[in-house]
């Protein structure tokens, strides 16, 4: 291999070879495994329940060998010190000063998050960027389609401030779009309609991302080093998590994710997938070739497409561009949601976007692996009601047996129960060692890897680092079958027909114990736990146990979904030495600077509870600065009379009412006009207190409070 290397060097028939490889161990795992299933339920001749069973054994391993065989993969690629058809070889040994670089748009949408952690992380970025001298080739853009005034006014007051500190103005654009279509590919989508063919590339962030700028440098250098791809994603690192279910997450990402990411780069090659965040998009094919289309019928299944990425890389691939994976790029960085719960909802939306899928398996001229990538994203969620099936089959036909009189006792013949169908060992035991073995040998060769190379320190340590793996293992044990039941639950109500809106992640830890939530969102689970779990320790007792796993997970989920989102918790496992990963204990600058500028702008004072659900709208009447922001920033429309006479009638509603009385939509509505908003601060000001309603004369007490506080610190 030259020293000197372009994707378009890559040997295809080389490719056709790992692939043929990769599917070949996939096959013989998944076929040496029936054969022993089989094996155990035909010795008495099979019934129809038993061929169900069989079948249901068949596609369920075979999602299992898919992880193993990759990971297998991922060892080999590591033990070679890197794949040689790797995308980031095409800049090796390059400095940054030398790099290749073009026109890049870094594009940010939000919907309703924190403000202070958007623009504090964009400006970690911005100055990240700075440092490395490069900063002239790329602008920064916050896409908004926030729908509350308060996050909407904030966004607004933020971004001048931070232009204002920065000397960003004319490199860090803020938008807001009037009407929210198609949720955030339409957000992109609008961008690149309007400002799309200034830009070579296309930087794609989420809220919670956070790139270095040799990261961003590298990314760039490496599309222009290689003309013919068209996307190019990184493999971002969880960070950031503060309760102990975000601790966990973070440390089997950083932990376990190099090994899988070896592997899938050595089988997906120019036919990769796209995340849709912390990656660079070749802007004019993107633009005439990824325009995602309409799916028939209506939501759930039909409308438009929730995971939009998955798609974009198969219409880009279908267009001749490649999508590569920079799986071993450093500097990229993400953040994971705070508990369990948070965690499903935002599978929901995944679910159902996934699920949409089915739609485009057989779409015309797709690549064969771009449909692989369709398929496997459909049974990230499809295996969970296929599990609990093939579980409950067993069960029931187990119990059926027993009651039956059938069933040949314990005592008499040594039964063991595999995945709850209850056969005869050794053979069954050895098909389930074989099961968890490909299960769980992928984290201990995680650990040995990071043994090996002398990283442990990274991780608090060897000790430290093997207590929080098999910690690690252990709860993620018990959080299976909860997934499980989740995703079950999502499956069937995208199948009855119902759809998801979008809805804010929220990124942040709280120190509140929502008990309320938790049993509610939990109380199926338990209740199917220990029905399930007494009906099999009275009628087999020997098969309870070896359901324990699942059962625990079931009748405990409610207080394990609180411990494990407990910020306290979180905060003494790192005291404790426990999930720590090299992004904590050897930090680079951009992650500490970020935290630190958070912790100042959330020191700040907040407003009184009474005016805090319309204190956006406060800030942008009451304030003169924030009133001329917000209004410099709004479009200037000639309405009719009758829409003349109906802003008017809001307007003396809100002053002499307040904001309470007014309709979301009523808000909004007044904060979109231009001449409302400069009349309603003029007027604010103008009349006298008794013709104002309560509310805004106690707005008015706190403002002269807090207005002894800057304002920069006020966009939480």
């Amino acid at each position: 291999m030259p020293a000197s290397f372009t994707v378009e060097q890559v040997d295809r028939h080389r490719v056709a070879r790992r692939r043929i490889t990769f599917f070949t161990l996939v096959f013989l795992f998944t076929s040496l495994a029936t054969w022993f299933m089989a094996d155990l339920l035909w010795r008495d001749g099979m019934t129809a329940v038993e061929w169900v069973v069989l079948g249901l054994f068949v596609i369920l391993f075979a999602h299992i060998a898919v992880g193993f065989s990759t990971a297998l993969l991922g060892l080999y690629v590591l033990n070679r010190n890197g794949d040689p058809y790797r995308i980031t070889r095409s800049i090796a040994g390059q400095k940054l000063a030398d790099l290749p670089l073009a026109s890049t748009a870094i594009v940010m949408p939000v919907f309703n998050e924190d403000p202070s952690r958007v623009f504090e992380g964009l400006r970690v970025i911005y100055r990240s960027l700075e440092a490395t001298g490069r900063l002239e080739n790329f602008d920064f853009f916050i896409l908004s389609d926030s729908n509350t005034a308060t996050n909407w006014i904030q966004e607004e007051v933020a971004w001048v401030e931070l232009c204002k500190q920065l000397n960003g103005f004319g490199r860090i654009f803020y938008r807001k779009r009037r009407h929210s279509i198609n949720k955030k590919s339409g957000n992109v989508a609008d961008f690149l309609r309007r400002w799309g063919r200034k830009y070579r590339y296309l930087a794609v962030l989420d809220a919670d991302s956070i790139m270095t700028g040799e990261s961003l440098l590298k990314l760039v250098a490496m599309m222009e080093r290689n003309p013919k791809v068209g996307i190019l994603q990184t493999a971002p690192r969880v960070v950031n998590g503060v309760t102990l279910y975000a601790r966990l997450q973070q440390f089997s990402n950083r932990l376990y994710s190099p090994l899988f990411l070896a592997g899938l780069n050595y089988w997906h090659q120019g036919e990769s997938n796209f995340w849709g965040h912390n990656a660079v998009i070749r802007v004019a094919p993107f633009m005439a070739h990824a325009a995602l289309p309409e799916l028939p019928g209506r939501e759930p299944f039909g409308g438009r497409i929730l995971s939009h990425d998955f798609v974009e890389a198969a219409l880009m691939r279908r267009a001749g561009w490649g999508v590569w994976l920079a799986y071993d790029l450093d500097g990229s960085y993400e953040e994971g949601p705070p508990t369990l719960i948070d965690s499903a909802k935002r599978d929901r939306r995944w679910c159902q976007g996934n699920m949409q899928h089915s739609w485009l398996l057989f779409a015309r001229g797709f690549h064969p692996v771009n449909r692989v990538h369709l398929l496997m994203g459909i049974m990230g969620y499809v295996a969970s009601p296929l599990w609990l099936l093939f579980l409950l089959i067993s069960s029931i036909h187990t119990f059926r047996d027993v009651l039956a009189g059938n069933f040949v006792q314990y005592h008499a013949e040594v039964y063991t129960a595999l995945f709850g169908y209850v056969v005869e060992v050794p053979e069954a035991f050895a098909l389930f060692l074989f099961t968890l073995l490909l299960l769980f040998l992928p984290k201990v060769i995680s650990v040995l890897i990071e043994l090996k190379n002398n990283r442990a320190a990274g991780y608090g340590g060897p000790v430290r680092l093997v207590v929080s793996a098999l910690l690690e293992v252990v709860t993620s044990t018990l959080l299976a079958p909860i997934n499980m039941m989740f995703n079950a639950k999502f499956v069937l109500y995208i199948l009855l027909g119902q759809g998801v809106g979008w809805v804010t992640q929220k990124r942040e830890a709280s120190e509140d114990t929502d008990w309320r939530e938790a049993i509610i969102t939990h109380a199926g689970q338990m209740a199917i736990g220990v029905v399930w779990g007494v009906s099999a320790f009275i009628l087999v007792p020997s098969f309870f146990w070896w359901l324990s796993p699942v059962l625990a997970g079931l009748v405990f989920s409610a207080p394990l979904s609180i411990f494990l989102g407990k910020a306290g918790f979180g905060r003494r496992a790192r005291e404790l030495g426990l999930f720590l990963t090299p992004d904590e204990t050897q930090p680079p600058p951009e992650l500490p600077r970020l935290a630190r500028n958070l912790e100042e702008c959330y020191r700040h004072m907040q407003p009184i509870p009474e005016l805090r659900a319309d204190y956006g709208l406060l800030q942008a009447v009451l304030d003169p600065y924030v009133n001329a922001v917000h209004v410099s920033l709004l479009r200037q429309r000639q309405g009719s009379h009758a829409a003349r006479t109906y802003f008017m009638n809001l307007r003396k509603k809100l002053l002499a009412e307040g904001p309470p009385k007014l309709t979301h939509r009523e808000k909004m509505a007044l904060l979109l006009d231009a001449e409302s908003m400069i009349w309603l601060h003029e007027q604010l000001w103008k009349q006298p207190a008794g013709q104002l309603a309560e509310w805004w004369r106690l707005a008015m007490r706190q403002y002269n409070v807090l207005t002894a506080t800057p304002v920069t610190a006020l966009y939480r």
